[in-house]
């Protein structure tokens, strides 16, 4: 029998049984329900077949879709009469792809669920009728896996292959198996899409005629915070692929939270953006309350924290407000001007709320949310600024970024070798004009070790001690400053906690924020107050590695205290 006479049959039944029960054999007793009568107005293509290997669902609109029965892998995803779905053999699946799993499908009203069940992972599939997007839900108990992403895994060559995260057979491999160099001297890697978490709400490719986004959930149970930067999207000359990251270690700061997440969308369209009703702000889902979905937590047993604003606040940056505890995190973008701040739909709990002038901590405080409620906060007077000490001079600024230094742009979607990086050379002198810029965002000790800093004192300065301050956002392999002022070296500074893993090759300066301070004594000065005195930095680490993958560190500021 056709595919097309079975599935007539099938919703001749369905609608002869009306909300009956309908065992399906197959691969991991799968059982079929459905409740409610399909609408009329896609009664004639909505639901659902078994192939015998997949579950077959129409969503009444242009998207039908197959789900292994036996993986719980999407193994088909046609638009239009075109398959979009899979490359190199592979299919799109959570993590690397779960394997043997128990996969189970029913319909509630207009609504098709599909469960697949593997071990301590749970994941989510589900279709709404008249509607080209797909649902997503990530539930993860434990540690068994070590990453939670779900990839989408895309035919090669119906989409561009441009933009730094593309690549083609003919360019060279530089680092590991994932960097690569042009002949034109640019770098690509599947690590240089280039955005923070904060910064975008659906990623995807477009011919300008037919498109295919994820659109990424909350990210409540996720972690790296708003600033977190991770793999987006890739396209080679075989494949291509759009990620759901959630968690994964590269360049993580944060230990990995479990639970429900998402949902997350894959979305068609006639190749313009994705609705802006699918964003996780907007998305209605007063629907998916009645799934019987494990863990998840609707609008009314939320919360919400508002606040009145923030005092203190330095008008050339964006402040962004973060909530974080071991279970879940969020994030607000606070108001220019006021500060004013609104973070709805938070689970309830306890948090550490953490005000960030740029991405740098400047305020942090204990909030509790609870269920159903509003938590109100007056304004809050931020009180860890370090801008606001007084100095003799100032390199760059306090905003948890290297923003301000020579490079730093082009490292977000780039290859420190690239072609179009200025040289990472950069001795600078303090009064000269220019200085941030020329002084390079990223040392390491095989590359550009023992960066100098020229400066000069007035009598009164150089007859006092001083603090030397220099922050940094993250590293590589424990690399850390040593400094040298003239004649006086400083002891090795003790690293601070940072990610294991490359960040400064793969498109990352965010780590975590730190200040190393030298208590620097009067006899290091120039007496001579013609003379410039010299400030040497040089990158240690009880570790090696050669290049850029020498032990480095990005820098936020530097400053000497008044």
């Amino acid at each position: 029998m056709s595919t097309h006479n079975t599935h007539k049959k099938h919703l001749t039944r369905r609608r002869l049984l009306a909300s009956s029960a309908v065992g399906v054999a197959g691969t991991g007793a799968a059982v079929v329900t459905g409740t409610g009568l399909l609408s009329s107005a896609s009664a004639a293509t909505f639901g659902y077949t078994d192939d015998g290997s997949n579950y077959v669902i129409d969503t009444g609109a242009s998207l039908v879709l197959k789900v292994s029965k036996s993986t719980g892998d999407l193994n088909s995803l046609v638009y239009k009469g075109k398959e979009y779905e899979g490359f190199e053999g592979k299919h799109s699946h959570v993590e690397t792809g779960l394997g043997a799993s128990t996969v189970t499908i029913k319909q509630v009203g207009t609504t098709i669920l599909v469960k697949v069940a593997h071990g301590s992972i749970t994941q989510w599939i589900a279709v709404r009728s008249g509607q080209n997007n797909v649902y997503l839900w990530t539930d993860k108990a434990d540690s068994s896996f070590t990453a939670t992403r779900f990839i989408v895994r895309i035919k090669p060559g119906i989409f561009p292959n441009s933009g730094a995260d593309a690549w083609t057979s003919t360019d060279t491999t530089i680092e590991a198996s994932d960097v690569f160099s042009r002949s034109d001297g640019t770098t690509h890697s599947k690590h240089y899409s280039g955005k923070r978490v904060m910064d975008y709400e659906h990623i995807g490719f477009t011919t300008g005629s037919a498109a295919l986004w994820l659109v990424r959930s909350n990210h409540e149970k996720a972690s790296g915070g708003p600033f977190y930067r991770s793999l987006l999207r890739h396209t080679n000359s075989t494949s291509a692929a759009l990620y759901e990251i959630l968690h994964y270690n590269q360049s993580q700061t944060e230990p990995e939270r479990y639970g429900l997440q998402g949902p997350y969308v894959l979305s068609f369209t006639d190749g313009g953006a994705p609705s802006s009703s699918l964003s996780h702000a907007n998305l209605d889902t007063s629907w998916v309350d009645g799934l019987g979905i494990t863990g998840w937590v609707g609008r009314s047993g939320r919360g919400k924290v508002a606040g009145v604003g923030l005092k203190g606040m330095d008008a050339d940056y964006a402040y962004t407000v973060g909530f974080a505890n071991s279970t879940a995190q969020y994030w607000a973008k606070a108001a220019s001007g006021t500060g004013a701040f609104s973070c709805p739909g938070m689970l309830p709990g306890t948090y550490t709320l953490t005000v960030h002038k740029g991405e740098l901590a400047v305020h942090t405080r204990e909030v509790t949310v609870t269920a159903g409620g509003t938590t109100a906060l007056n304004s809050i007077t931020i009180s860890g600024d370090p801008s606001t000490a007084g100095t003799i001079w100032r390199l760059g600024d306090w905003d948890g970024t290297p923003g301000e230094f020579k490079n730093a742009d082009l490292m977000t979607y780039a290859h420190p070798s690239d072609g179009r990086a200025s040289k990472w050379t950069g001795n600078v002198t303090i009064g000269s004009g220019g200085e941030a810029a020329s002084f390079p965002c990223y040392i390491w000790k095989d590359v550009n070790d023992g960066i100098l800093v020229y400066f000069k004192l007035t009598a009164a300065q150089a007859a006092a001690a001083h603090t030397l301050r220099v922050g940094v956002t993250t590293a590589y392999i424990n690399g850390r400053p040593r400094v040298t002022v003239n004649d006086w070296v400083s002891a090795i500074p003790a690293a601070p906690s940072q990610p294991s893993t490359r960040s400064l090759t793969t498109g990352s300066y965010r780590g975590n924020n730190h200040t190393f301070t030298y208590n620097v004594p009067a006899t290091a000065w120039k007496s001579d107050t013609s003379q410039y005195n010299v400030l040497k930095l040089n990158m240690v680490s009880g570790s090696t590695g050669s290049a850029f993958l020498s032990p480095g560190t990005s820098f936020d500021c530097l400053d000497l205290l008044a």
